[in-house]
């Protein structure tokens, strides 16, 4: 829907177009609140999300045997995790999450601007906020590529949310005036 398309509705089209925007923004933000972290805990999990995740397993050094020992006995490598127990790794790190603080907030204002920049006709403004975003969180991530992966994966997933539902909403505008 475009601003000139506006001026052919009258009354209570204008309701419904507010509601529309309303319910969309809605949507993208809170609904998004949560698809978002969903989608950085199945990342976390694995490489794809159909793919079945094995978990990392360090080699065992083996030992001497000892007296009375059928197999030998081993231990893990130095410097890596022992008793079965992994690294933190991927988007769920402890050390991304505190080095990211305040994304949760970045994500929501990402999401009202990208899907208000798509209700209004302005999808030039996805550039402007994806561009806004990694500048400022440049700095972090620079020198931390565990942080990295959460930001790009997080915001990917925001991103697509986003988009979506201002998708959405544009077609139930269009809906409206047709």
């Amino acid at each position: 829907m475009t601003w000139e398309m506006l001026e052919t509705i009258d009354g209570w089209q204008w309701v419904v177009a507010v509601a529309i925007w309303l319910v969309t923004l809605f949507l993208s933000v809170i609904v998004g609140s949560w698809v978002v972290p969903w989608v950085l805990r199945k990342a976390s999990g694995g490489d794809l999300p159909w793919a079945r995740y094995e978990p990392y397993e360090p080699p065992v050094v083996p030992q001497a045997l000892e007296a009375g020992d059928d197999e030998p006995r081993g231990t893990p490598k130095s410097g890596q995790a022992g008793d079965g127990d992994e690294p933190p790794t991927g988007t769920m790190n402890p050390e991304a999450m505190d080095i990211l603080r305040g994304g949760a907030w970045l994500g929501v204002l990402e999401r009202l601007a990208i899907t208000g920049a798509l209700l209004a006709g302005y999808p030039y403004g996805i550039a402007i906020v994806v561009a806004i975003k990694g500048l400022g969180r440049y700095a972090e991530l620079r020198d931390q590529p565990v942080a990295s992966e959460r930001f790009v994966v997080g915001t990917l997933a925001s991103l697509i949310w986003s988009v979506a539902m201002g998708l959405l909403g544009l077609a139930a505008m269009n809906a409206l005036v047709v």
